[in-house]
């Protein structure tokens, strides 16, 4: 029986915009070098604050991917 093998990855992403910006931003990185992204799951959301003002959101993430078969 064939099946299928994943990898996780947890990622932070980091935005001055919002927290799902932060998340775009990590999987758009991810994807500019890890093939096959199948899934991502927002673990946190947290916020980085300077003088009582948000200064950036950040969300982490885990983004899973297919291991490839070796021939």
């Amino acid at each position: 029986m064939a099946g299928s093998v994943y990898k996780v990855l947890e990622l932070v992403g980091t935005s001055d915009e919002s927290w799902e910006k932060a998340a775009q931003n990590a999987v758009e990185m991810a994807a500019k070098s890890v093939r096959d992204l199948r899934v991502a799951e927002v673990v946190e959301h947290d916020m980085q604050l300077e003088n009582g003002k948000i200064t950036a959101y950040r969300t982490k993430i885990k983004v899973s991917f297919k291991i490839e078969k070796a021939d």
